[in-house]
């Protein structure tokens, strides 16, 4: 079990903890770095219980923004790629090289080669805080999460109560006399309701939704074309010979429209497959499960209006009560500007969206649908600290083995 920390009131030059006497579960931390602040701050739930300066990466050496977490820690670690240079109380968030760590020179500008440095004494106390897979958020101007309610948020439900009576018929009155009811008195048993209790497996579940890549799309090529009968291979996400020849077996009985017939994926060529499979419209996002930095599931979701950014948006969720079947979840916006070419790539034609209009975080939620089963999947395995990202930008290139989520953001 997670132990409860407690921390103390101190000043650590220009590091501070702010809570007297703050007990937390340490999987519900966050800690978010501001550039252009050259700050540090670790929150629980959305207070700020410890607050630091920074030196983020210099110029030609600048520290990536975006979604990241904890996935080494190192009391005393050596650069294997800085001429072996002492890394004091690192906490990896890439497995390219960029961590927290402790270092004797933070000048509160940027001074590193892609690090962030904190104080000595600071770096020794965020180390006794964190958890693997604590989130680390890197963004230039300070952010702060905010609590964030939606039917889209995962929460462990309880099961609807068991009816008190059931399939019972009343004779009914005979002209006006009342219906008379003769009853033995016996003592009822007390309706025994199952508890909604914690998973077996603790460790919080990272989500990704995200929209379909080219991977996941010829997956479902793949496994659909083989319930109907044609030869594919392994569905393995890659357009061997195999899967080409049974595209073409399958355009011959099922023709297609003459733009359709010259290239070899398309819109109605998806269509087509999934209706000959009964499985609907093809859908256009995906969710994404990771557990221990390990991938449990991936399932198909929708996102309206595609033509849309959905932006970048980041949650964690806070205390998960398994009395009452609730969640506190809270979220926060990432600046993440897409070039011309990815807009391209993911079919959206504007970035006038949730991004920019109304609530971000909102109008991104209310545009996805999640099928109940991988919704009821995914609430049985909620815990404090698990999170949830959506992005336009699929799986980031840091995303890994011994990773959870990455996802770069661009100012």
């Amino acid at each position: 079990m997670f132990s409860r920390l407690v921390f103390g009131l101190g000043l650590l030059s220009a590091t501070a903890l702010v809570h007297p006497a703050f007990a937390t579960d340490a999987r519900a931390l966050q800690i978010f770095v501001s550039k252009s602040k050259q700050s540090l701050a670790v929150y629980d739930g959305a207070d700020v219980i410890a607050t630091s300066k920074i030196s983020s990466g210099k110029s030609g050496h600048t520290t990536p923004s975006g979604i990241f977490s904890v996935i080494e820690k190192q009391t005393y670690h050596e650069s294997n790629i800085y001429s072996g240079a002492p890394m004091p109380f690192m906490q990896r968030l890439t497995w390219s090289g960029i961590a927290l760590h402790q270092s004797n020179s933070v000048p509160r500008y940027p001074a590193s080669h892609g690090c962030v440095r904190m104080p000595d004494a600071f770096a020794k106390q965020l180390y006794k805080m964190t958890e693997m897979g604590v989130p680390v958020i890197i963004t230039d101007a300070q952010l702060a999460p905010e609590p964030v309610d939606h039917p889209l948020l995962f929460s462990p439900h309880a099961p609807p109560p068991a009816p008190l009576l059931s399939d019972v018929e009343l004779r009914p009155a005979i002209g006006s006399l009342p219906v008379q009811v003769a009853m033995n008195e016996v003592a009822m048993p007390r309706l025994q309701v199952q508890p909604i209790v914690a998973p077996v497996n603790d460790q919080p579940v990272k989500i990704l939704i995200t929209r379909r890549a080219q991977r996941e799309t010829i997956i479902d090529l793949q496994t659909y074309l083989a319930e109907l009968g044609f030869a594919v291979g392994n569905a393995d996400g890659y357009l061997g010979p195999a899967t080409v020849q049974a595209i073409g077996e399958f355009k011959k009985q099922h023709p297609m429209s003459p733009e359709a017939a010259k290239s070899l994926i398309s819109d109605d060529l998806l269509r087509a497959v999934y209706s000959a499979a009964g499985k609907g419209e093809p859908p256009n996002g995906v969710i994404m499960v990771r557990q221990g930095f390990q991938q449990v599931f991936e399932a198909p979701v929708t996102i309206a209006q595609p033509e849309l950014a959905l932006g970048t948006h980041f949650f964690s969720a806070h205390e998960v009560n398994f009395e009452d079947g609730t969640t506190e979840w809270l979220g926060v916006t990432l600046p993440n500007t897409l070039t011309s070419q990815t807009m391209k790539r993911l079919g959206i034609s504007t970035m006038e969206s949730s991004i920019i209009s109304g609530t971000p975080i909102l109008n991104a939620l209310g545009r996805i649908t999640i099928p109940d089963d991988t919704r009821q999947r995914i609430d049985s395995m909620l815990t404090p600290g698990s999170t949830l990202t959506i992005s336009d930008t699929g799986v980031g290139p840091e995303t890994g083995q011994g990773t959870d989520f990455i996802t770069l953001t661009r100012g």
